[in-house]
């Protein structure tokens, strides 16, 4: 089941916030800034992650841990952009193929890990530069028949919780 809600996804109740970065990604903007902000632990992990494994566009990772405050969280990072060609630059454009990529992994994700929902943005559509039009049809196939809500925030709202429809 996918529903589209309005909110501030920092707020979910799903079992894991998904989210789009590059390989060695500076979480510098975006989703991935507040997730660096509440989570720094994540990006370290990550960064370790990345430089132990290399990781490719159309690859996922998946973290657990606990927020500054000590609340625990899982995230899952799709690599849906490609990596900067310059160290410490920007990270390259999402393209369709790696976001194809990442969610058959993150289909993978929520099969061995158990999840019983997941949140994500109108994923790789920001700083991805993508079309949420091509984007969507690629959620819908291969999230749609995972058996969990799947929660797309396509609006965001500081600070507001959206009506995901979780107990």
């Amino acid at each position: 089941m996918i529903r589209s809600v309005e909110g501030d996804i920092l707020l979910s109740r799903a079992d894991a916030i998904v989210h789009g970065v590059a390989p060695f990604d500076h979480f510098a903007s975006g989703l991935a800034l507040a997730l660096r902000e509440r989570y720094p632990t994540m990006v370290r992990d990550f960064r370790h992650h990345c430089q132990q494994a290399g990781p490719k566009p159309g690859e996922a990772w998946i973290w657990g841990g606990v927020d500054k405050d000590g609340n625990g969280a899982r995230i899952v990072s799709l690599l849906t952009q490609d990596p900067s060609k310059v160290t410490g630059g920007l990270p390259g454009k999402a393209t369709l193929p790696n976001v194809n990529h990442a969610l058959k992994a993150l289909a993978r994700i929520v099969a061995a890990e158990k999840l019983t929902s997941i949140a994500l943005p109108r994923l790789a559509t920001g700083v991805g530069g993508l079309d949420w039009a091509d984007v969507e049809p690629l959620i819908a196939n291969h999230l749609g028949g995972l058996g969990i809500p799947v929660i797309v925030y396509s609006v965001y709202r500081k600070d507001q919780r959206a009506d995901e429809g979780l107990a």
